[in-house]
């Protein structure tokens, strides 16, 4: 299995924690929290590992570099001058994607069976699936809505509109999918997913363990002190 990684984000709700240190190097009890995502990355047997990389992206590859110490194998894609998006970034990764392979956000931390859900969307005919989870705007701004493992709703803006779930943070998607992203061009996950939601496209595969991330100074805080209580 491959996963490719967006981490190339200017991190604009950390502000100072991230003006000078790639969201995915901010230091968690000595670790940048990157190396948390690859080793977790690493015990599902996940090694074939794509960095989507931008703002500040020499400080991720002067750490990680190729990937072996670490028991992976990492390559690298660089957004560049022009701002891609996340989804752009991937388009703009996909002489290095496979057929299938992951995306997972550069500061999600999760726990989800990585096989159970290459299965799940093996078995309904490689439509994309999103990960997702009952949050009830619990931990972050939930954003979906599911419907008969369905996602038939993705919200932008702050409209009124029941929403419980939200994106987990890690999607599966055959690269024929990216094709409804023009080449060079600014495409964000929600942008993405309502094109993949309109041709009936996007599967949810749901998990019941919450996730941490490291999006918002109190996220960070919280995902320090998870670390911090598994020492």
């Amino acid at each position: 299995m491959q996963i490719a990684i967006i981490c190339g984000g200017l991190a604009t709700r950390l502000r100072n924690l991230a003006e000078s240190t790639p969201k995915a190097m901010i230091d968690i009890n000595g670790k940048p929290f990157l190396e948390y995502q690859i080793e977790m990355l690493k015990k599902q047997n996940i090694k074939d590992i794509v960095l989507c990389v931008g703002h500040l992206s020499d400080k991720i590859k002067d750490y990680f570099g190729d990937g072996k110490k670490f028991g992976v194998d990492i390559k690298y894609s660089y957004d560049g001058e022009k701002k891609l998006g996340p989804m752009g970034a991937i388009k703009n990764a996909e002489p290095l994607l496979k057929k299938d392979f992951f995306i997972m956000y550069g500061d999600s931390y999760i726990f989800v069976d990585f096989k159970d859900v290459y299965n799940f969307y093996k078995k309904n005919d490689e439509h994309v699936t999103m990960v997702v989870y009952k949050n009830e705007n619990k931990y972050d701004k939930s954003n979906l809505i599911i419907e008969n493992n369905k996602v038939i709703y993705i919200r932008d803006t702050d409209e009124i509109k029941k929403v419980d779930y939200i994106d987990y943070g890690t999607s599966i998607l055959n690269k024929k999918a990216l094709e409804v992203i023009p080449k060079n061009t600014f495409c964000s996950t929600v942008e993405f997913f309502k094109e993949m939601i309109v041709k009936n496209k996007l599967l949810a595969y749901e998990v019941k363990k919450r996730f941490y991330h490291i999006g918002t100074p109190k996220a960070l805080e919280e995902f320090r002190s998870y670390i911090k209580n598994q020492e």
